[in-house]
């Protein structure tokens, strides 16, 4: 199942999810995407906000409400993992109206093939103005595409010349039951404070997590200015097809 964890809490952004983009919410955007994918029958919005909940109800998506006090959207995934049963549990962010709907495809596919992956994730390759952006997240990887770490900061250090490239963490996630449900139970990790990257709990757990290149999305949505641009990108989008 995916789940689309979002609340009005945001601090940059009060109200976020339910920002009017092109005449939708952020967050019917993102529904959309999630049911374009195929991969799952059921798509659940995961919040502690009833507003969301009747916005959800407004455009015929599934609402659970839950706790108001998730530090994160895994958290909150979690939450809901208590709540109903699946194997795989897909974590689609709610700030990513663009994001395209073969991405989740892309992070599905290896733990639905292999039962011995169990969580997944996917990248891009990290434009050059993005390298040295905190808000960023990059991951590098080894031989079979597992992360090995996720940073803020533009790994891996250029020492010398760079011969691989900067690969852009695409926030998406698959994550195996037993996984998921241990997740809550550790308790926030050392790395995963320093960075404020919740993958990085499940790594120093002993979690490896599969990545797969897949199509980045052109902007997530963190400030009123960000949701002014990605209006311009979906009216620009809209007027390009075929009437």
């Amino acid at each position: 199942m995916i789940v689309i964890p979002a609340r009005m809490g945001s601090t940059r952004f009060p109200g976020k999810p339910l920002a009017d983009l092109c005449g939708k919410p952020m967050v019917q955007w993102v529904f959309e995407a999630s049911l374009a994918s195929g991969v799952a029958e059921r798509v659940v919005v995961a919040t502690p906000d009833p507003e969301i909940v009747r916005a959800c109800a407004s455009f015929g998506a599934e609402g659970v409400l839950t706790s108001p006090d998730h530090a994160t959207g895994t958290d909150r995934m979690a939450e809901v993992a208590g709540l109903i049963q699946a194997d795989l549990y897909v974590n689609v962010q709610g700030d990513e109206p663009l994001m395209d709907p073969s991405s989740i495809v892309a992070c599905v596919g290896p733990v639905q093939q292999d039962p011995g992956i169990a969580m997944a994730s996917v990248y891009c390759e990290c434009p050059d103005d993005e390298w040295d952006n905190p808000a960023v997240v990059k991951v590098v990887t080894d031989a079979e595409d597992f992360a090995l770490y996720f940073s803020r900061y533009p790994v891996p250090y250029p020492r010398a010349r760079r011969t691989v490239p900067v690969k852009k963490h695409i926030g998406l996630y698959a994550i195996a039951r037993n996984a998921l449900t241990a997740y809550s139970g550790w308790g926030p990790s050392p790395l995963e404070l320093a960075e404020s990257l919740e993958q990085l709990r499940f790594m120093e757990h002993g979690v490896r997590i599969k990545m797969s290149p897949a199509q980045g999305t052109a902007l997530a949505v963190d400030t009123p200015e960000q949701a002014a641009t990605v209006r311009e990108i979906l009216a620009s989008r809209a007027s390009a097809l075929p009437t």
